[in-house]
């Protein structure tokens, strides 16, 4: 804890102005596999923290979720679904509990109801599940809504059963009101999804206010896997990115590379969403990328359209059975590298999962264009008002080569959106190095600015309270899949 006028410790905060986050973990190797990846939440007189584990092997840290007493440091509740009978720290000699599932985005929270939600990952190993226990299928990748002065669990929804996908949710549920079907006005929370699902869920009980049905799917998992025969999908709400691939969709540059892309697809497996994992190279799509990701949503209030951007790029993936994995000379002490790699994960006859985007040999994504786009929805109404591309080839392009040129494709996008009062959508989320102002009307480019590289992160806008003009700020430490990195943060306003 910091001073926010001088920037010191505060010296009653935990140990002289910290705490350790580790307490109460494993305090074995496994520990160093735990950080958070998200600011914490306040509400009142407590922060609530959650963190990111690697999910890839079996005695992973614990996923638990902590409120801190922001006043002293101290525990004031432990929401660990293994020991849910424990709210604070362990008991002597125990630990909280290992590889349950975790929470690395942002919580929401709402001050009415005195509730936290949690959005959940799922619990480790990612891609094999067939030991997993009660405590890992009932939470995992759901939204959890727990009490604020407790801990105690008061609802849970779950977005997938199961997940062997790695769909957990990605980013901060965002409170709002709007009408159920009745045409009642009730409060609102709505969770984006890597698997291109909007859920709008009462917060007060989590049942939802849009319509969501339970689905058939395949489920003839690997070898000793019990997977869900349905899923559910949010068929209320515009379902984004999530259109069926076929032999005849894979797309390329030229005639050769859009070959060897139908190729590669007539090899593998494919089943729809949720086609199971196997050891025969399958294709996950949506995947893990998103759908949508950590960038989240924003509202107009004013009209009641919600804004959000996605990303569209299959995996190529398959299971490597243990002893297979010798020759990949891999381990679990690291952190290999995302794509193209076999990373580590012992789950059952299983050593490790090999990821690949579905690409053609220059590099560039199977599936037709758009790979990212701007969705625009009414929520008064639950229909798409408009989609645009979002990003162009101006700063990547086939082999990684850029081709300087502002042909706009449609780019994977990562990031969320700002909206405005006043009619326009921040965005600079993309693999261009811009900064864009969007209609919010029409989804029409209004404005862009040249930054020095790409950004993730949203646009921060705000009114000066001494001269009453309005700076749109960014952040920008480089795009998702470029290797242009920086560290500048750039405020823009209009001209006096």
């Amino acid at each position: 804890a910091l001073n926010a006028k001088t920037g010191e410790l505060c010296d009653d905060f935990g140990d002289h102005g910290s705490v350790d986050l580790k307490q109460g973990m494993d305090n074995t190797e496994n520990s160093k596999r735990y950080h958070p990846t998200s600011t914490p939440v306040i509400m009142g007189h407590i922060a609530v923290l959650g963190g990111w584990v690697r999910d890839i092997v079996h005695g992973e840290p614990s996923g638990v979720v902590r409120a801190f007493d922001v006043r002293n440091g101290n525990v004031v509740w432990a929401w660990d679904v293994g020991q849910p009978e424990n709210v604070t720290d362990p008991v002597k000699g125990r630990v909280y509990t290992l590889e349950t599932p975790n929470v690395w985005t942002v919580p929401g929270f709402d001050k009415e109801l005195n509730l936290i939600y949690l959005p959940t990952g799922n619990g480790p190993p990612d891609y094999w599940g067939g030991d997993r226990n009660a405590a890992k299928e009932k939470y995992g990748s759901s939204v959890v809504a727990v009490d604020a002065s407790s801990g105690e669990t008061k609802w849970v929804f779950q977005t997938v059963h199961h997940d062997i996908w790695d769909y957990d949710l990605p980013s901060q549920p965002v409170l709002f009101h709007m009408k159920n079907e009745r045409g009642e006005e009730v409060p609102v929370l709505i969770q984006t999804t890597k698997t291109g699902q909007i859920y709008v869920l009462d917060r007060r009980t989590g049942k939802p206010v849009t319509r969501v049905e339970e689905q058939p799917v395949a489920h003839d998992g690997a070898e000793g896997e019990h997977l869900s025969a349905t899923q559910p999908f949010s068929t209320g709400m515009p379902q984004l990115g999530v259109e069926p691939l076929t032999e005849k969709s894979m797309w390329g540059v030229t005639p050769f590379d859009q070959l060897m892309c139908r190729i590669d697809f007539k090899a593998s497996t494919y089943l729809g969403m949720y086609t199971p994992p196997s050891e025969k190279p399958y294709i996950e799509w949506p995947s893990l990328l998103g759908g949508m990701n950590w960038g989240g949503i924003t509202i107009d209030e004013r009209t009641g359209t919600l804004f959000v951007n996605d990303m569209r790029m299959p995996l190529r993936m398959s299971l490597v059975r243990k002893e297979d994995m010798a020759k990949y000379k891999v381990s679990t002490d690291e952190v290999p590298g995302f794509m193209g790699t076999v990373r580590p994960q012992i789950a059952g006859p299983y050593g490790g999962v090999r990821i690949d985007i579905l690409q053609s040999a220059l590099g560039v994504p199977c599936n037709t264009p758009p790979f990212g786009t701007m969705s625009a929805i009414d929520l008064n109404t639950r229909q798409l008002l408009w989609q645009v591309p979002m990003g162009s080839v101006e700063d990547t392009g086939p082999l990684g080569l850029k081709t300087h040129m502002h042909i706009p494709l449609g780019m994977p996008t990562l990031g969320g959106p700002t909206s405005t009062a006043s009619g326009l959508v921040f965005f600079a989320g993309t693999q261009d190095n811009y900064l864009r102002a969007l209609d919010s009307a029409t989804g029409k480019e209004l404005w862009r600015a040249r930054l020095p590289v790409g950004a993730v992160a949203a646009p921060l806008i705000y009114k000066s309270p001494k001269s009453g003009k309005e700076y749109v700020v960014i952040s920008a430490g480089g795009a998702s899949h470029s290797p242009d990195v920086g560290d500048d943060i750039i405020a823009f306003a209009l001209e006096e």
